[in-house]
Protein backbone atom coordinates (compact mmCIF):
# COMPACT_ATOMS: atom_id res chain seq x y z
CA UNK A 1 0.00 0.00 0.00
CA UNK A 2 0.91 3.49 -1.09
CA UNK A 3 0.58 6.27 1.82
CA UNK A 4 1.88 9.62 0.91
CA UNK A 5 1.48 12.17 4.09
CA UNK A 6 2.76 15.17 2.68
CA UNK A 7 1.87 17.14 -0.97
CA UNK A 8 0.84 20.18 -2.14
CA UNK A 9 -1.58 22.36 -4.24
CA UNK A 10 -2.10 25.48 -5.30
CA UNK A 11 -3.63 26.71 -2.65
CA UNK A 12 -0.14 27.17 -1.06
CA UNK A 13 2.82 26.88 -3.45
CA UNK A 14 1.95 23.61 -5.15
CA UNK A 15 1.34 24.39 -8.65
CA UNK A 16 -1.18 22.16 -9.53
CA UNK A 17 -5.45 21.87 -8.31
CA UNK A 18 -6.53 19.36 -5.97
CA UNK A 19 -8.32 17.77 -8.94
CA UNK A 20 -4.96 17.66 -10.64
CA UNK A 21 -2.73 16.48 -7.64
CA UNK A 22 -5.35 13.41 -7.22
CA UNK A 23 -5.42 12.63 -10.74
CA UNK A 24 -1.39 12.30 -10.57
CA UNK A 25 -1.55 10.52 -7.02
CA UNK A 26 -3.77 7.84 -8.88
CA UNK A 27 -1.67 7.57 -11.84
CA UNK A 28 1.12 6.85 -9.08
CA UNK A 29 -0.86 4.45 -7.06
CA UNK A 30 -0.85 6.25 -4.39
CA UNK A 31 -3.77 4.47 -2.11
CA UNK A 32 -3.68 7.24 0.69
CA UNK A 33 -2.81 10.99 0.44
CA UNK A 34 -2.89 13.67 2.41
CA UNK A 35 -3.00 17.16 1.71
CA UNK A 36 -1.19 19.27 3.66
CA UNK A 37 -0.65 23.34 2.42
CA UNK A 38 1.04 25.55 4.09
CA UNK A 39 -1.06 27.41 6.87
CA UNK A 40 -4.32 26.53 5.02
CA UNK A 41 -6.77 23.81 4.73
CA UNK A 42 -8.33 25.99 2.01
CA UNK A 43 -8.07 23.30 -0.59
CA UNK A 44 -9.16 19.94 1.24
CA UNK A 45 -13.12 20.39 0.93
CA UNK A 46 -12.29 20.36 -2.88
CA UNK A 47 -10.23 17.67 -3.00
CA UNK A 48 -12.32 15.62 -0.89
CA UNK A 49 -15.69 16.40 -2.90
CA UNK A 50 -13.86 15.37 -5.88
CA UNK A 51 -12.13 12.02 -5.19
CA UNK A 52 -15.69 11.18 -3.22
CA UNK A 53 -17.12 11.43 -7.22
CA UNK A 54 -14.26 9.13 -8.57
CA UNK A 55 -14.41 5.05 -8.68
CA UNK A 56 -11.03 5.15 -7.49
CA UNK A 57 -9.24 2.97 -4.19
CA UNK A 58 -8.02 5.96 -2.60
CA UNK A 59 -8.51 7.86 0.58
CA UNK A 60 -7.70 11.92 0.65
CA UNK A 61 -6.65 12.71 4.15
CA UNK A 62 -6.88 16.54 5.71
CA UNK A 63 -3.46 17.98 6.58
CA UNK A 64 -2.20 20.86 6.97
CA UNK A 65 1.66 22.15 7.02
CA UNK A 66 1.71 24.97 10.34
CA UNK A 67 5.10 27.25 9.86
CA UNK A 68 6.66 27.51 13.16
CA UNK A 69 9.78 29.70 14.49
CA UNK A 70 12.45 27.86 17.44
CA UNK A 71 15.72 29.25 17.82
CA UNK A 72 16.46 31.17 14.91
CA UNK A 73 14.89 28.06 12.55
CA UNK A 74 11.50 28.21 10.63
CA UNK A 75 10.41 24.63 11.22
CA UNK A 76 7.77 23.61 9.61
CA UNK A 77 5.07 20.93 11.85
CA UNK A 78 2.77 18.70 9.83
CA UNK A 79 -0.98 18.78 11.14
CA UNK A 80 -2.37 15.19 9.91
CA UNK A 81 -5.82 13.62 9.70
CA UNK A 82 -7.63 16.77 11.43
CA UNK A 83 -10.82 18.28 11.22
CA UNK A 84 -10.45 21.06 8.26
CA UNK A 85 -14.09 22.34 9.06
CA UNK A 86 -13.13 23.52 13.10
CA UNK A 87 -14.07 26.79 13.32
CA UNK A 88 -11.38 27.28 16.08
CA UNK A 89 -8.29 25.55 13.73
CA UNK A 90 -9.73 27.77 10.59
CA UNK A 91 -9.35 31.16 12.84
CA UNK A 92 -5.73 30.24 14.01
CA UNK A 93 -5.09 29.62 10.64
CA UNK A 94 -6.37 32.57 9.79
CA UNK A 95 -3.41 34.20 12.00
CA UNK A 96 -0.89 32.39 10.14
CA UNK A 97 -2.29 34.00 6.73
CA UNK A 98 -2.31 37.31 7.91
CA UNK A 99 1.15 36.89 8.67
CA UNK A 100 1.85 35.87 5.36
CA UNK A 101 0.42 39.19 4.11
CA UNK A 102 2.19 41.17 6.06
CA UNK A 103 5.47 39.87 5.22
CA UNK A 104 4.83 39.75 1.75
CA UNK A 105 4.29 43.27 1.73
CA UNK A 106 7.36 44.08 3.58
CA UNK A 107 9.84 41.83 1.06
CA UNK A 108 7.81 43.86 -1.41
CA UNK A 109 8.38 47.15 -0.18
CA UNK A 110 12.50 45.92 0.43
CA UNK A 111 12.19 44.99 -3.25
CA UNK A 112 11.06 48.33 -4.67
CA UNK A 113 13.71 49.97 -2.87
CA UNK A 114 16.08 48.21 -5.16
CA UNK A 115 14.00 49.03 -8.28
CA UNK A 116 11.89 46.27 -8.46
CA UNK A 117 8.41 47.37 -8.01
CA UNK A 118 4.76 45.64 -8.10
CA UNK A 119 5.90 42.08 -6.47
CA UNK A 120 3.14 42.20 -3.66
CA UNK A 121 0.38 42.85 -6.71
CA UNK A 122 2.11 40.00 -9.10
CA UNK A 123 2.81 37.34 -6.25
CA UNK A 124 -0.55 37.90 -4.93
CA UNK A 125 -2.31 37.12 -8.01
CA UNK A 126 -0.20 34.05 -8.77
CA UNK A 127 -1.11 32.81 -5.88
CA UNK A 128 -4.83 33.20 -6.29
CA UNK A 129 -6.96 31.88 -4.37
CA UNK A 130 -3.91 30.35 -2.08
CA UNK A 131 -1.38 31.58 0.22
CA UNK A 132 0.90 34.02 -0.55
CA UNK A 133 4.82 32.20 -0.06
CA UNK A 134 8.10 33.43 -1.33
CA UNK A 135 7.94 30.40 -3.79
CA UNK A 136 5.81 33.24 -5.73
CA UNK A 137 7.85 35.27 -5.39
CA UNK A 138 10.60 33.83 -6.55
CA UNK A 139 8.37 32.50 -9.43
CA UNK A 140 7.48 36.09 -10.36
CA UNK A 141 10.82 37.32 -10.33
CA UNK A 142 12.37 34.21 -12.87
CA UNK A 143 9.09 35.22 -15.18
CA UNK A 144 10.46 38.79 -15.32
CA UNK A 145 14.10 37.86 -15.92
CA UNK A 146 15.59 39.79 -12.86
CA UNK A 147 17.08 36.38 -12.29
CA UNK A 148 17.86 33.08 -13.59
CA UNK A 149 16.66 29.99 -11.01
CA UNK A 150 14.99 29.53 -7.86
CA UNK A 151 18.30 29.37 -6.19
CA UNK A 152 19.68 32.77 -7.86
CA UNK A 153 16.47 34.52 -6.03
CA UNK A 154 17.56 33.36 -2.61
CA UNK A 155 20.96 33.53 -3.42
CA UNK A 156 20.73 37.45 -4.30
CA UNK A 157 17.05 38.77 -2.55
CA UNK A 158 14.98 36.28 -0.43
CA UNK A 159 17.59 34.33 1.21
CA UNK A 160 18.66 35.07 5.20
CA UNK A 161 20.79 38.46 5.05
CA UNK A 162 20.00 39.24 1.41
CA UNK A 163 18.26 42.71 0.06
CA UNK A 164 14.33 41.71 0.64
CA UNK A 165 14.70 39.11 3.38
CA UNK A 166 11.67 39.31 6.28
CA UNK A 167 11.60 37.19 8.94
CA UNK A 168 8.87 36.11 9.63
CA UNK A 169 6.79 35.87 13.33
CA UNK A 170 5.21 32.56 13.20
CA UNK A 171 3.97 30.64 16.66
CA UNK A 172 6.28 28.17 18.91
CA UNK A 173 6.39 24.56 17.86
CA UNK A 174 4.28 24.23 21.30
CA UNK A 175 1.55 26.38 20.27
CA UNK A 176 1.35 24.88 16.49
CA UNK A 177 1.28 21.16 18.44
CA UNK A 178 -1.69 22.27 20.71
CA UNK A 179 -3.68 24.10 17.52
CA UNK A 180 -3.37 20.68 15.80
CA UNK A 181 -4.31 18.04 18.37
CA UNK A 182 -7.14 20.42 19.30
CA UNK A 183 -8.29 19.92 15.56
CA UNK A 184 -8.38 16.17 16.32
CA UNK A 185 -4.96 15.46 14.53
CA UNK A 186 -1.37 13.88 14.74
CA UNK A 187 1.25 16.18 14.95
CA UNK A 188 4.37 15.39 12.98
CA UNK A 189 8.37 17.32 12.50
CA UNK A 190 8.29 17.85 8.45
CA UNK A 191 11.38 16.94 6.58
CA UNK A 192 13.39 16.88 9.19
CA UNK A 193 16.50 15.91 7.29
CA UNK A 194 16.36 19.11 5.26
CA UNK A 195 17.03 21.76 7.94
CA UNK A 196 20.10 23.68 7.77
CA UNK A 197 21.33 22.39 10.75
CA UNK A 198 23.81 20.17 13.17
CA UNK A 199 22.90 16.45 14.35
CA UNK A 200 23.23 18.41 17.63
CA UNK A 201 20.96 20.60 17.10
CA UNK A 202 18.31 18.22 14.92
CA UNK A 203 19.12 16.13 18.26
CA UNK A 204 17.59 19.34 20.49
CA UNK A 205 14.93 19.89 18.20
CA UNK A 206 13.21 16.53 18.31
CA UNK A 207 13.77 16.52 22.24
CA UNK A 208 12.11 19.79 22.65
CA UNK A 209 9.22 18.62 19.96
CA UNK A 210 8.40 15.55 21.73
CA UNK A 211 8.06 17.02 25.38
CA UNK A 212 5.78 19.25 23.58
CA UNK A 213 3.90 16.47 23.07
CA UNK A 214 4.43 15.94 19.52
CA UNK A 215 3.14 12.88 18.02
CA UNK A 216 5.64 12.04 14.92
CA UNK A 217 8.44 12.82 12.64
CA UNK A 218 8.65 12.49 8.92
CA UNK A 219 11.48 9.76 8.92
CA UNK A 220 10.56 9.15 5.29
CA UNK A 221 11.05 12.08 2.76
CA UNK A 222 12.58 13.26 -0.42
CA UNK A 223 16.26 13.39 -0.98
CA UNK A 224 17.38 11.54 2.13
CA UNK A 225 20.70 9.30 1.66
CA UNK A 226 20.69 5.68 3.54
CA UNK A 227 22.72 7.27 6.32
CA UNK A 228 20.19 9.78 6.94
CA UNK A 229 17.60 7.71 7.07
CA UNK A 230 19.28 5.41 9.55
CA UNK A 231 19.85 8.35 11.65
CA UNK A 232 16.15 9.90 11.77
CA UNK A 233 14.65 6.22 12.23
CA UNK A 234 16.70 5.82 15.28
CA UNK A 235 15.87 9.46 16.61
CA UNK A 236 12.25 9.04 16.33
CA UNK A 237 12.36 5.30 18.24
CA UNK A 238 14.62 7.38 20.84
CA UNK A 239 11.38 9.91 21.43
CA UNK A 240 9.19 7.36 20.92
CA UNK A 241 7.61 9.25 18.46
CA UNK A 242 5.78 7.76 15.74
CA UNK A 243 6.60 7.63 12.11
CA UNK A 244 5.81 9.63 8.81
CA UNK A 245 6.79 9.61 5.37
CA UNK A 246 6.10 12.34 2.31
CA UNK A 247 7.28 13.33 -0.40
CA UNK A 248 6.10 16.97 0.10
CA UNK A 249 5.48 16.82 -3.71
CA UNK A 250 4.66 20.73 -5.08
CA UNK A 251 5.22 19.83 -8.97
CA UNK A 252 6.10 17.79 -11.51
CA UNK A 253 10.12 17.32 -11.60
CA UNK A 254 12.72 14.43 -12.01
CA UNK A 255 13.51 14.53 -8.14
CA UNK A 256 10.58 14.19 -6.00
CA UNK A 257 7.04 12.76 -6.95
CA UNK A 258 4.04 11.04 -5.19
CA UNK A 259 4.27 7.74 -3.51
CA UNK A 260 7.72 7.07 -4.49
CA UNK A 261 10.37 5.39 -2.39
CA UNK A 262 8.03 6.14 0.59
CA UNK A 263 8.23 2.85 2.76
CA UNK A 264 9.07 3.02 6.58
CA UNK A 265 11.85 0.99 8.46
CA UNK A 266 9.94 -2.10 9.79
CA UNK A 267 11.09 -1.25 13.69
CA UNK A 268 9.01 2.27 13.74
CA UNK A 269 5.30 2.69 14.87
CA UNK A 270 3.13 4.37 12.16
CA UNK A 271 1.51 7.46 12.19
CA UNK A 272 -1.55 6.17 11.09
CA UNK A 273 -1.45 2.87 13.04
CA UNK A 274 -4.61 3.86 14.69
CA UNK A 275 -6.88 5.60 12.21
CA UNK A 276 -9.57 3.80 10.07
CA UNK A 277 -8.18 4.00 6.82
CA UNK A 278 -10.83 2.87 3.79
CA UNK A 279 -8.56 1.47 1.89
Amino acid sequence: MKIDLHSHTHYSDGHLSPKELIDRAHNMQVNVLAITDHDTVNGIQEAMDYQSGQKRPMQILPGVEISTSWHNFDIHILGLNVDHTNPEFLARLDQQSKERDRRAQQMSDKLAKVGIDNMFEQAKTLAGKGQITRAHFARVLVERRVVKDFEDVFKKYLGKGKKAHVKPQWIDIAEAITWIQDAGGKAVIAHPGHYDMTTKWLKRLVEEFADAGGDGMEVIHSHLTPERKKLLADIAAEHNLQASSGSDFHYPNRWTELGKNLSLPEQLVPIWHDWELAI
